[in-house]
């Protein structure tokens, strides 16, 4: 896939679902994009209009940073935030899209419940000529205009994870398995990037990595741990597991330890989530390529307003990972 980034932080360390906290990002890192906000300092009860994001779950950690620092990004510049949690239901975000043309809103920020039918009702928004953009998971559906597009380089940060697996295997190599999430576009390229790494160590090392299972874990805790079961009974000699986000390599942690194979199995998550990071320190979680979710959301706002100035803005935005292991974890004064 051809990658266009603009890679506008340098991160220091961290955070999915998809990967998939409030206010603060659970992130490490300050915020260093090098852009510049528009100014802001309005009159108490200023109220320019109102930003409508619908975002794929708000029980995840991950995306109620992003509400929460958009909210707080938003109100410095007069504006309001309207955030709603389609709660993985794309035709539940549907109608909230409905809603907020309804509303006659600012602006409209998805993260999309599914990339691709999510496309009809940005169409509505698009006919009721209300700008759409997508933060994090982005939109795959023909036909459509989303202004910009804000997110972690997904891809870049399957190539972390793929890395931090080979490492963590070691000269030996083995069978490992994929815990996925394929109706969301950040984890598809999380799962590519992942797979080129591995594809590309195997062309040049005698003891291959094979991966040998690819299961949906939707990025539920629920989902991995029903998955990464499966996965053990087919396949008993198991070395490894990437999941896409923390709450699906959570998931799988709990299933190894029930099989008494939480030692066998290295585990490979996604997002940086506090319990994830947790989970890294302890040593049940090998690492993490981590995201900055409050940088998504402030420089979703940030695009928002300077497109409502008249500005261009570049179709995609992307901000780059970074890998987190035991020591970072250990060295982390957020964490027990």
């Amino acid at each position: 896939m051809k990658r266009r980034s603009l890679l506008l932080t340098v991160p220091a360390a961290l955070l999915a679902i998809s990967g998939c906290g409030g206010g603060e990002s659970p992130s490490a890192g300050p915020d260093t994009t090098g852009t510049s906000s528009p100014s802001a300092s309005p009159a108490a009860g200023t109220n320019k209009g109102v930003i409508g994001l619908s975002v794929l779950t708000l029980t995840n950690p991950f995306f109620k940073v992003i509400a929460d620092t958009m909210t707080e990004e938003a109100a410095r510049h007069g504006y309001q935030v309207q955030a709603v949690s389609g709660e993985f239901d794309v035709a539940k975000q549907q109608n909230q899209v409905k809603d907020f043309i309804v509303n006659k809103v600012s602006a409209i920020v998805l993260t999309p419940c599914d990339s691709k039918a999510i496309g009809e009702a940005i169409k509505e928004a698009n006919a009721a000529g209300i700008p759409v953009f997508t933060a994090d998971i982005k939109c795959l559906a023909p036909d459509v205009k989303v202004v910009s597009h804000i997110a972690t380089d997904n891809y870049q940060g399957g190539k972390l994870a793929g890395e931090a697996m080979i490492e963590a295997l070691g000269e030996a190599g083995g069978k490992i398995g994929i815990l996925d999430f394929k109706v969301a576009e950040s984890c598809i390229l999380r799962v590519q990037g992942f797979k080129e790494v591995i594809e590309a160590h195997n062309k040049t090392h005698p003891n291959k990595i094979e991966i040998v299972k690819e299961l949906p874990g939707d990025g539920k805790k629920d989902k991995g741990y029903t998955a990464a079961e499966d996965m053990l009974q087919a396949h008993s000699d198991l070395a490894g597991i990437f999941a896409i986000n923390d709450p699906s390599a959570l998931g799988a942690r709990a299933a190894l330890e029930k099989a008494g194979k939480a030692d066998q199995v290295k585990l490979i998550g996604f997002d940086g989530q506090p319990e994830g990071k947790q989970a890294i320190k302890e040593g049940k979680i090998y690492a993490d390529p981590v995201q900055f979710p409050d940088q998504i959301g402030r420089q979703t706002v940030q695009a928002i307003l300077k497109h409502l100035e008249g500005e261009e803005l570049p179709p995609e935005t992307l901000i780059p990972t970074a890998l987190y292991r035991q020591k970072d974890g250990e060295a982390d004064p957020e964490l027990k």
